[in-house]
């Protein structure tokens, strides 16, 4: 079924994106970026067959170009892999944003009432990129681009709020989970603005800094 294998292939990249722009060190298994699934065995070290083995000559090649976007992604960017806990506190350098911001859909701050329900399958992360209060490995003060992640993982499209510092902060895409490859490079968005997020689905968008 067409439709399914697309849902799954979105999906893939979903759990894959969310796993390699989390914090931490990322555990991947050797040819999940490319495919390789064992057919939903999660137990298959006594399997010396098709089933374990890795498919080199049929690899799936949007996902492998998908995920060699993410690890370039983090390697260039340190606010994917702080050295330091979030704090979760107002930093002045970034008009009173804190490091971390976990959003509604109508850009305002999830609270305790919010994480406890069991219909939120729509949120807003905003990674701050002033706010990392690290020292590279030459001593030099670490500062980074701020990104916002949209998951929407509910079966209808979802409306976000872009977030910003000010009304006049600028974003672009990176990607879409559910739009890949990209077929046209894509227009840049402003604080205020309504993004569409499709069902099940991952949008990244990494602020414009003048």
């Amino acid at each position: 079924d067409p439709a399914v294998a697309q849902l799954r292939s979105r999906q893939q990249r979903n759990l894959m994106a969310t796993l390699l722009l989390s914090q931490g060190v990322p555990m991947i298994l050797h040819g999940d970026e490319m495919g390789r699934t064992q057919r939903g065995n999660n137990n298959a070290y006594c399997q010396d067959n098709e089933l374990t083995w890795v498919d080199w000559q049929n690899p799936d090649r949007d996902l492998l170009e998908f995920t060699r976007l993410l690890t370039a992604l983090r390697r260039r960017h340190p606010v994917f892999r702080r050295q330091r806990f979030f704090q979760g506190r107002r930093i002045e350098s970034w008009d009173q944003v804190p490091d971390i911001s976990w959003l509604r859909p109508s850009g305002d701050p999830m609270t305790d009432e919010d994480w406890q329900v069991g219909y939120a399958k729509t949120l807003t992360v905003v990674l701050n990129g002033a706010a990392l209060n690290e020292r590279d490995r030459f001593g030099q003060p670490l500062q980074d681009s701020s990104f916002a992640l949209f998951f929407n993982a509910s079966e209808l499209p979802a409306t976000c709020l872009v977030p910003g510092r000010t009304a006049h902060t600028h974003w672009r895409l990176v990607f879409d989970t559910a739009e890949w490859p990209a077929d046209a490079e894509p227009p840049e968005v402003q604080a205020g603005a309504l993004r569409e997020v499709q069902p099940r689905s991952l949008v990244v968008i990494q602020e414009l800094r003048g």
